[in-house]
């Protein structure tokens, strides 16, 4: 008898016999056993992972007929099918269930803001200024460290009472728009793959971004425009690069598009051979059309319907992308509200506020315009030049915080006075934050993934909430602690996604952007 014997003919399941020491054990794997442990997948899969030498071979075919290899699961159905009967990436979905917000603004703070000094208000720090302390700087390495109070003066704002810094007034003063989450903990010291874990809930490259997901998922309300939008800071892109929006795994049809910081927002739009609109028009629809009967034959190509979608979206771009970051026809009024008229600093590494300024009414045109998601990136190249403040952090928060402070405020308020904001959610953070302890001769602080804080604001946040606790100094999150699992869980719910069925199957398993650890909802933000 062979030791394996699989039989497949029960309508209930089936059954798995093995020789066990001279003896035949019976295994009886149920449709209930399945539905029951969403871990063991479906009966075929268990089949194909576990049949990995020459049975898993003679399966391909018969796997291959059912689909198994193309099976994906997109976050929702999709509103209509293409002429191939095929669903085009980024066609519009439906979300989980009804949720207020369309589109998600993430401003990404690239190096790691100070928590401590911004919104994270610690008396006891405060008290204990230059005392010496024994703390965890980096992963298991315990230091003898001098105590670093904030050197901001600190006010509680709005009707919430909300803490914020005077390094951020205009920021103070939309303070009860925002939920303030202090809790948030992250599991690297290191800034590219902290980063990466924050953009795509993993520590390694490879894997889609949050905006990869939310298009995998919910895909675009624009057909001109990409549904997934990166801008970077003039200064330069993070440490680790595209890897932050990049769609790994899945198809490229839903990695970020990055819109440059000067000049053409997207290069190479114009024709390179002087063709008329008209002539690439036909050159464009020949192409998709010939594309589109040869994928009639091929369903579920995933690469041949990227293509497809990219030539198109590169056509549509030539005159939606110059319109949509055309600020010409906002008012003056609008363009001194987010700072674009506001001269830098004197410091040799400061930008003010213009650039960012420009950033974040570009955003907001682009939601207008029914662009998904898109992150702005402020802060670039190294030390002073973002957010890492190993140098100084009194000097590191007098660059960076006028670029952020004005054109942050203006977002929140032309939102709401648009109608936007219940439909578009807000997210502000980095990597991670900084620790309360002093570092160099500079009055630096160092990295601390250990507790940090972001903020958001917008569709289906509570305004004026502040979550969660860090330590009595700030070094460590202690009262509702979250993982950045529980953010991205929180963020995916709230653009109305359940992190638990938008899934993508790749490598054998039904990926998810929370991975393989069950989150939980930061709820005490959540209208």
């Amino acid at each position: 008898m062979p030791a394996l014997q699989i039989d497949l003919s029960h309508d209930e399941g089936f059954f798995i016999r093995s020789r066990q020491k001279s003896r035949n054990v019976f295994h009886v794997m149920t449709n209930r056993h399945f539905a029951s442990n969403p871990c063991a997948g479906t009966r075929r899969e268990f089949l194909w992972q576990t049949g990995a030498g020459f049975a898993g071979l003679a399966l391909t075919a018969l796997l291959d007929a059912d689909g198994f290899f193309g099976g994906q699961a997109f976050g929702t159905t999709p509103v209509k099918l293409d002429a191939t009967g095929s669903a085009p990436p980024l066609a519009p979905r439906q979300p989980h269930f009804p949720t207020k917000a369309k589109s998600c603004i993430f401003l990404f703070m690239y190096g790691g803001p100070s928590q401590m000094d911004l919104f994270d208000y610690k008396p006891e720090l405060q008290k204990r200024d230059g005392q010496s302390v024994k703390m965890e700087i980096r992963r298991r390495d315990m230091q003898d460290s001098k105590l670093l109070a904030s050197k901001r003066t600190w006010q509680q704002h709005g009707q919430s009472g909300l803490w914020c810094s005077d390094a951020l007034p205009h920021l103070a003063r939309q303070m009860d728009k925002l939920a303030v989450v202090k809790s948030l903990y992250a599991d690297s010291f290191a800034h590219g793959s902290a980063m990466i874990q924050m953009n795509s809930g993993r520590i390694i490259q490879g894997y889609p971004s949050l905006g990869s997901w939310l298009g995998y998922g919910l895909g675009s309300l624009n057909n001109n425009l990409p549904g997934y939008v990166v801008m970077l800071d003039p200064r330069g892109g993070p440490i680790s690069g595209a890897a932050n929006w990049s769609s790994g795994f899945m198809p490229a049809a839903f990695q970020g598009t990055v819109f440059r910081s000067t000049g053409q927002p997207v290069l190479n739009l114009d024709s390179g051979t002087g063709q008329t609109a008209e002539m690439q028009r036909d050159l464009i629809s020949t192409a998709n059309a010939l594309n589109a009967e040869h994928l009639r034959t091929r369903p579920g190509y995933s690469e041949l319907q990227a293509r497809i979608a990219s030539y198109e979206l590169a056509f549509q771009l030539q005159t939606s992308a110059p319109e949509a970051l055309d600020l010409a026809t906002e008012s003056a009024a609008t363009k001194e509200m987010y700072g674009l008229n506001d001269p830098k600093t004197d410091h040799a590494l400061a930008l003010g506020p213009a650039p960012f300024g420009r950033q974040c009414l570009i955003a907001r045109r682009l939601v207008e315009r029914g662009v998904r998601f898109i992150q702005i990136y402020h802060g670039g190249g190294h030390q002073q030049q973002n957010w890492d403040a190993h140098n100084g952090v009194e000097e590191n928060l007098k660059i960076h915080c006028p670029e952020i402070d004005k054109p942050i405020a203006a977002l929140l308020q032309d939102l709401e006075q648009r109608g936007l904001l219940d439909e578009t959610l807000v997210v502000w953070g980095g990597e991670f934050g900084r620790q309360p302890v002093v570092q160099g001769a500079g009055g630096g602080r160092d990295h601390n993934p250990k507790g940090f804080t972001y903020f958001l604001a917008g569709g289906g946040i509570k305004g004026g909430v502040s979550y969660g606790e860090t330590d009595e100094l700030g070094h460590e999150a202690v009262v509702d602690r979250h993982h950045v699992r529980d953010l991205h869980a929180t963020m995916l719910h709230l653009m109305g996604l359940d992190h638990r069925k938008l899934t993508y199957f790749y490598g054998g398993l039904n990926q998810k952007l929370t991975g393989v650890l069950e989150p939980e909802l930061i709820r005490g933000i959540i209208v």
